[in-house]
């Protein structure tokens, strides 16, 4: 009897130890979130002007970026090196996103890698869709995952002035940059209504971005493909086009062509980061050829050793090939 007690009281502090709260103010501006930002839909073709529009489609696309290429791409898996007037700009387009901090989202992101379809995933990848989606960014953190969040390593980001800076001073930047920037720009400077600058300039763009923003974590669902999966041409198409894009990010996460809306080398993070190599603001681009790839898998099979580090290694006796004014390895990209 006592074991069977001791046990029931170590599964109840196994529970609580793993359990998840919700967040109830973040629920609530979630759901007005989900409202206003619909309602904004309306209120953009029935009142918005042309300026108010335009302005925020750039201040949207400008929250995707800071998403996608500033936080995904540079600070969570750094696929590239960032000249310091650039992480400035995504730090203030991360900003506009409304999705916490640089250095919070990046730690929940390096976890929900760490422990992808496991448990202790922030991000609930072994669940749903929506779980990831939704439900995952409503709950605070269980004691078992606070615990695995201090052992993520963030050096990187402690180091990184511009990072600390808008951690410490978040809810300041929040105001200023997110809120008063898309509301007060069209109402002052356009003429438009208040109604127009606060439905489309706020709650529709906001509804948009952190849609957009969360599908980083939750996309591998969308755009997995199935064990059972044969594509009509050969297994090739992973090592030649990555169609396999969660199987290849969630192995090799850190190539700078990887979109986060299952495309590869073509999407307009890709494309920008590429422009921003052209300008010198980006450098040291991190990319995986197919070569490299096959005969990493080839070693792999061979030697027995880590496929991860294999294809590595591989990948670095291809950089050191490439020739000496190739834009990723290269000191300055004309």
């Amino acid at each position: 009897m006592e074991k069977t007690g001791q046990k029931s009281v170590d599964q109840d502090a196994d529970s609580i130890h793993k359990k998840r709260d919700a967040i109830w103010p973040l629920v609530l501006f979630y759901i007005h979130l989900n409202i206003l930002g619909v309602y904004g839909i309306y209120v953009l073709f029935a009142s918005a002007t042309w300026p108010t529009i335009l302005f925020t489609s750039v201040l949207t696309l400008f929250g995707t970026l800071g998403v996608t290429v500033g936080v995904h791409r540079l600070w969570a898996h750094r696929t590239f090196t960032a000249s310091k007037p650039l992480k400035v700009f995504l730090m203030l387009c991360q900003t506009t996103a409304g999705q916490g901090s640089i250095y919070s989202v990046v730690q929940a992101h390096r976890l929900h890698h760490a422990k992808f379809q496991q448990n202790e995933d922030p991000y609930y990848s072994k669940h749903s869709f929506m779980y990831a989606q939704v439900r995952g960014g409503l709950l605070r953190y269980s004691p078992q995952q606070e615990e695995l969040l201090k052992e993520i390593d963030m050096s990187d980001l402690e180091s990184d002035a511009i990072v600390m800076f808008q951690k410490k001073f978040y809810v300041l930047l929040y105001i200023f940059v997110n809120i008063l920037l898309s509301v007060n720009t069209p109402f002052q400077y356009f003429g438009d209504s208040l109604s127009a600058s606060m439905f489309v300039g706020f709650w529709l763009r906001s509804l948009i971005v952190i849609n957009l923003g969360n599908l980083v974590n939750s996309s591998h669902f969308i755009w997995s493909l199935h064990k059972g999966f044969k594509p009509a041409d050969s297994n090739s198409i992973f090592l030649i086009t990555k169609s396999y894009w969660p199987q290849f990010h969630y192995l090799l996460p850190r190539d700078y062509q990887s979109g986060e809306f299952g495309s590869y080398a073509t999407g307009i993070g890709s494309a920008m980061i590429r422009v921003f190599a052209a300008l010198d603001w980006a450098k040291d681009l991190k990319t995986y050829g197919s070569v490299a790839v096959r005969q990493g898998l080839t070693k792999a099979v061979e030697t027995g050793r880590p496929i991860v580090e294999c294809i590595e290694e591989e990948v670095g006796l291809e950089e050191n090939a490439l020739p000496a004014n190739h834009f990723l390895n290269r000191e300055k990209f004309m």
